[in-house]
């Protein structure tokens, strides 16, 4: 069984900025893993299920536009879990929303924790190397539009990769 992810890519600059970052602290699984904000966590699906969600992801495309993310600063969900992420200051609340739309129907997945979006730089590394991240990207900025989500597919040899773009459709009111 495949195992898919629904996440926003960070655009560039800051995409590549992120990942590099995050190998030059010591993360080996950077390369393998796109810089984004999740939206609905690795899930496997039966391929026979694939069509069915692929459709459930047009739909809720088609009810969502496009919002503006604003990046700024970083975070921890330690002693929790070893993770230093850079935070959304702007954009949380559709990110929430499309996120908790994303996670019905097929993609019914029960969370391990509450959603909170972010943007992993540092995970499962020893507390100087997280100590490290969470000071080294405490000035980190950036903005952008988010006019589309992804679906991703998991490959044990070449990580997870986007295999699909969903534009946000709706009429975004501001």
């Amino acid at each position: 069984m495949p195992t898919i992810g629904v996440a926003v890519a960070i655009p560039e600059p800051w995409a590549t900025e992120l990942q590099d970052y995050r190998t030059a602290v010591g993360d080996t699984t950077a390369a393998m893993i796109p810089t984004h904000i999740t939206l609905v966590p690795p899930t496997e699906i039966d391929d026979v299920h694939l069509a069915e969600v692929e459709k459930h992801l047009e739909e809720t495309a088609a009810e969502f536009g496009g919002f503006r993310v604003h990046l700024r600063g970083t975070g921890t969900f330690r002693p929790v879990s070893p993770v230093v992420f850079v935070t959304l200051v702007e954009g949380i609340s559709r990110c929430e929303q499309l996120a908790k739309s994303l996670r019905r129907g097929p993609l019914d997945v029960e969370l391990q924790y509450p959603y909170h979006p972010h943007v992993t730089v540092a995970h499962h590394l020893g507390e100087e190397q997280l100590d490290r991240a969470f000071a080294d990207l405490a000035d980190f900025e950036c903005e952008f539009d988010v006019s589309a989500f992804h679906l991703y597919v998991h490959d044990a040899e070449t990580g997870w990769r986007p295999t699909r773009n969903f534009p946000l459709q709706a009429a975004t009111a501001r």
